[in-house]
């Protein structure tokens, strides 16, 4: 394997050094570019109870490349589709070099508290949070109970 950048070398042991509530990520034994997460989902949010594993790749031309990110559970978000991969703007058009793998963690983790259906990746789970809300949260609850909470 090629000779880590410092600065994911750097990014990894401030990660580690700092406990951020809610959030656990571990750079793989055999490549430390591709990271196990966890992530618990927000209290008073209709993920609260479960745990999220997403799965992060930092690509070979990290960090002037966004990080890779997708779920690996199903979850009834506007911003994740059917294949389980994350609409939100600093891993597309908004990302910059600046920004670090903690960053994206907790962009992640506010978008478990609050979807934003009006820049969706599931434009039917969108739809159905803009036109019946409560019901989405019925929805996302069930979701979260049947694939992240019994598939631990």
């Amino acid at each position: 394997m090629a000779r880590l950048p410092y600065k994911i070398i750097n990014e990894t042991q401030c990660f580690l050094a700092e406990l951020v509530p809610g959030i656990k990520a571990e750079p793989d034994e055999s490549n430390p570019c591709h990271f196990h997460v966890v992530i618990a989902g927000p209290q008073d949010s209709p993920f609260e109870g479960g745990t999220f594993k997403p799965e992060l790749f930092l690509p070979e031309d990290y960090p002037v490349a966004a990080p890779e990110v997708c779920f690996m559970s199903k979850i009834y978000h506007s911003n994740v589709d059917k294949l389980v991969r994350i609409c939100l703007g600093i891993l597309k058009d908004n990302w910059s070099p600046a920004l670090q793998i903690h960053t994206v963690l907790l962009s992640i983790q506010a978008l478990l508290s609050a979807p934003n259906s009006d820049d969706p990746l599931a434009n039917d789970v969108a739809e159905q949070w803009k036109t019946n809300e409560a019901q989405a949260i019925e929805i996302a609850r069930a979701w979260t109970k049947l694939h992240v909470i019994n598939n631990i």
